[in-house]
């Protein structure tokens, strides 16, 4: 139990963190405020959601088949792709792309996490920045991401000041523009020197080999444009048969995500080319000389079998439910082991450490049912707990000894 003792204690000072309940109270009242006038002006994106479901859950069923399409079609474009089947698979084959002294940039990449790709790529002796302004501040401050879409919502600004003037070395007020521009001139150098940029993807159109990634930060282009190296990393859930059902991922997903419109949707399906010099195609014109997919398995196809836990891999990383659960508000990504909240604990009992990794989290949950409400995606997440609750409870680990700890914890008896 010594893992729940720890994660419970964590939970408690989490609850405790007045700093950390201001900072998510502000990120609560603007994410519900900002989705409700994007559902205002896009009224028909619930019947879009709708539509969705259906191609995902299709994709879900035909994984292997999409797959290897989107494999051909890569290497078809000159590029490489591989199937991963474990997450040792996928994190040697992108070490072997660097070598020591490489600067490599990210973008938001959840799947990374999964992986712990930074430190893997610190080992090769590489330079490491995350350049999406949330894990940037994560990052600098050796932590770890407290929300799927906003990594740093439990930092307030006050903090942040603090940690650039820090990492910088010149004082900063609590002014959000000018730390935004902070960063932005910090991680200028970064992108041009860089060698190597890793992205995930939001989706993946089979029929053409192409990524999609929503942004609104403008770091993805140039993680993805500036560097001679261009890998992607991305789940086997995010491939959807057709172009026109990636775009589909992309307007839910904004919407849900509480964006009118993301500022940027990249379109990738290959190395940067050229054929204006006697339409003869050279690669590397621009943008990269080398495009690497990276389709990671890491127990995904065995959630699929699955008919309750398959519905997990219908999610978006819209964020959604974070912010209308009953818990996460008050303790943020410490109810969650690399993925947070009630998806996440189903998400961690399959891809991010076992269902020891998940068991606190299990019972972290109150079934309320507010994260089915809000999904685009209908994700029953009461229904996986009970399931992953039965599993935890066959092996002896059952809900009564869990409120007999939080009871030890907090110093009275519950009901």
């Amino acid at each position: 139990m010594g893992s729940f003792d720890e994660y419970f204690k964590t939970l408690w000072d989490a609850a405790m963190d007045e700093d950390l309940r201001v900072a998510l109270r502000r990120a609560v009242e603007r994410f519900r405020r900002n989705r409700a006038e994007a559902f205002k002006i896009y009224p028909w994106i619930e019947e879009k959601a709708e539509k969705l479901r259906e191609v995902k859950d299709y994709s879900l069923l035909h994984m292997d088949e999409l797959a290897k399409e989107v494999k051909d079609r890569v290497e078809d474009l000159h590029g490489s792709c591989i199937i991963a089947e474990t997450a040792e698979e996928a994190v040697e084959y992108i070490t072997d792309q660097v070598k020591a002294g490489d600067i490599v940039v990210k973008a938001k990449s959840m799947t990374s996490e999964e992986l712990d790709l930074n430190r893997h790529l610190e080992e090769a002796g590489c330079e490491v920045y995350e350049t999406d302004l949330g894990e940037f501040i994560v990052q600098q401050m050796g932590s770890r991401p407290m929300h799927i879409l906003a990594p740093a919502v439990h930092v307030r600004r006050e903090r942040v000041a603090e940690l650039f003037s820090k990492v910088m070395g010149r004082e900063f007020k609590p002014d959000i523009p000018t730390l935004v521009t902070a960063a932005r001139d910090f991680l200028r150098e970064k992108f041009i020197k860089a060698r190597v940029g890793i992205t995930g993807a939001n989706a993946i159109a089979a029929e053409t080999g192409t990524v999609f990634i929503i942004e609104n930060e403008g770091n993805a282009k140039l993680v993805t444009g500036l560097p001679d190296k261009h890998i992607v990393l991305a789940g086997l859930e995010k491939i959807v048969p057709t172009l026109q059902d990636g775009m589909l991922v992309v307007e839910v997903a904004m919407r849900y995500a509480n964006y009118k419109s993301s500022s940027y949707v990249n379109l990738i399906s290959g190395p940067s080319k050229t054929g204006d010099i006697e339409k003869q195609i050279v690669y590397g014109a621009h943008g990269p000389r080398e495009y690497h997919v990276v389709l990671l398995d890491n127990h995904r196809r065995e959630m699929a079998r699955d008919p309750v836990y398959r519905q997990a891999l219908r999610c978006l990383r819209c964020g959604g439910c974070l912010y209308e659960c009953t818990i996460y508000p008050l303790v943020a990504g410490y109810f969650g082991h690399i993925y947070v909240g009630g998806i996440g604990a189903i998400l961690t009992r399959f891809l991010a450490g076992g269902i020891e990794a998940a068991a606190p989290m299990a019972y972290t949950c109150t079934l309320c049912g507010r994260c089915r409400e809000f999904c685009p995606m209908k994700i029953d997440v009461p229904e996986m707990m009970l399931k992953l609750r039965r599993e935890l409870a066959e092996r002896g680990l059952t809900p009564t000894r869990v409120k007999e700890y939080v009871e030890e914890l907090i110093g009275f008896k519950m009901g």
